[in-house]
């Protein structure tokens, strides 16, 4: 399992992944990376999922991808 990040120039988008079965767990996007790193965290929970890696892509731990990735950590996931 792992969390992606994606960052456009107005939005964030975040997808818990089960890589081995091949499909997508949780998603969100908005404007707001706090809300939406803890509703990707609530909705991956509520599938199941607790640990997971968290994969940055080419985005350095810095700014949003931070905030998104601390918000989703007071959500409850573990990474």
């Amino acid at each position: 399992m792992r969390l992606t990040v994606f960052r456009s120039n107005k939005y964030i988008y975040a997808q818990a992944i089960d890589d081995a079965k091949g499909i997508t767990v949780a998603e969100a996007h908005g404007k707001n990376p706090s809300e939406v790193g803890k509703l990707v965290a609530q909705r991956a929970i509520k599938a199941g999922v607790k640990k997971i890696v968290f994969d940055r892509g080419r985005y350095r731990y810095h700014g949003q991808v931070k905030i998104l990735a601390e918000a989703a950590r007071e959500g409850g996931l573990t990474f």
